[in-house]
């Protein structure tokens, strides 16, 4: 008689059959962490990523391909700096690591660079547990390159590789996080580097989960190394980023995160992703999984095309923006907000409502002016935010 399936095995076979037939799992990176985690009421992605689906793949197959990839000349570039970075067992990252984060320690001189290869991710991410530990209890200047961590999200583990994580002397772990756009007279792209902060808060909570199995637990350093070419040469510049609020908002927002074990539960039976099925049958598996789709998502998520299509069709609001959204309250679709500003439904009462009834008697109010007291006045293009004020003084602006 068979053994019982546990509760993580049956949740990996269901999770397999999402994917379907043959079909590999593609590895949930801490890029796509972090985009999930901004957008945390999204069940679509949240099962997609923890089913290990190919959004890539799928998107050209619902007809909606995105735009998304590296190209081969920034992807070969970028292994280059590393390689030149971690050189000569990674001298050159150990000295970065000292001299922004640990100046106070001693030189690092040659660290050590244990071996971390082992048998598949699960494997990999036990070699690196234990590598932690022994560097930890050995004390001296300890290079971890491109290490496997393991995090769990929504009852999914996720195995996630940065690029290197170096101890301390002192027994702290920090994340090092290597990137291939330059550091100009000593500061990047801002936009760039809240990526890369954002990133690297997902390494930082994998490494206190290892963190917190140890007796005592090592400190995980909330400030990370970000290491970037310096202005248009192949040499290396580093800065230290402090990554508390990047961590502490991936982590709120992971813990939001439905289960995925819960969203597959509620697939009709027989649902599957698999690119190779029909563009019918996928649509209609893809659309029974719930999308919170808003225009943050076209720097996100390879689905972002299809979602946005589906979503002016529906004509929710959340298309035109997150922002927007939030200020019309229980008004969820252009129709119900149309319908409020011409005062064929909603509460009076409501805020949202009586912005809109004005906002719209306004406008009215500005054609009429132009219509038949000034013809060559031009009409304002939207209404101003004083125009919602209760006083009515505003008026006179839009004249």
């Amino acid at each position: 008689m068979p053994l019982p399936r546990t509760r993580g095995t049956a949740l990996r076979q269901r999770l397999a059959e999402l994917r379907g037939p043959g079909v590999p799992a593609k590895a949930l990176d801490a890029r796509a962490l972090a985009a999930l985690a901004t957008n945390p009421g999204c069940d679509r992605r949240a099962l997609l990523d923890g089913a290990g689906v190919d959004k890539a793949r799928l998107a050209g197959a619902l007809g909606a391909p995105s735009a998304f990839g590296q190209s081969q000349f920034a992807f070969m570039r970028g292994n280059a700096f590393e390689a030149r970075v971690k050189a000569d067992g990674g001298a050159e990252l150990l000295r970065l690591v000292h001299e922004k984060l640990d100046p106070g320690a001693e030189p690092p001189g040659s660290g050590a660079v244990p071996d971390l290869s082992a048998v598949g991710p699960e494997g990999r991410a036990a070699r690196t547990a234990l590598a932690l530990r022994e560097a930890t209890v050995a004390g001296g200047w300890t290079l971890l390159d491109h290490p496997m961590l393991a995090l769990d999200v929504a009852g999914s583990a996720a195995f996630l590789e940065p690029d290197a994580v170096v101890v301390h002397p002192d027994g702290g772990w920090t994340v090092v996080e290597i990137k291939s756009f330059p550091m100009l007279d000593g500061s990047a792209d801002p936009a760039k580097v809240g990526a890369a902060a954002r990133q690297s808060a997902v390494y930082v909570l994998a490494l206190e989960e290892v963190a917190a199995r140890l007796d005592p637990a090592p400190e995980v350093r909330h400030r990370v190394l970000l290491v970037c070419p310096k202005d248009f040469s192949n040499l290396p510049a580093a800065s230290a980023v402090d990554v508390r609020k990047q961590r502490a908002v991936t982590r709120r927002q992971l813990a939001r995160l439905t289960r995925v074990e819960d969203i597959a539960a509620a697939l009709p039976e027989g649902s599957r992703f698999s690119p190779d099925l029909p563009a019918e049958e996928l649509i209609t598996a893809v659309e029974a999984v719930p999308a919170t789709y808003a225009p943050e998502c076209l720097s996100a998520c390879e689905l972002a095309f299809h979602c946005r299509a589906r979503s002016r069709a529906g004509g929710a609001v959340t298309s035109l923006g997150r922002s927007l959204r939030a200020e019309l309250g229980g008004l969820t679709t252009v129709t119900e907000v149309l319908a409020a500003a011409h005062g064929e439904a909603g509460d009076p009462t409501d805020p949202a409502v009586a912005a809109l009834r004005r906002a719209a008697e306004l406008r009215t109010e500005a054609l009429a002016t132009r219509a038949f007291g000034d013809p060559g006045g031009s009409v304002p293009a939207r209404v101003p935010a004083a125009a919602t004020s209760e006083d009515g003084r505003e008026a006179s602006a839009c004249r």
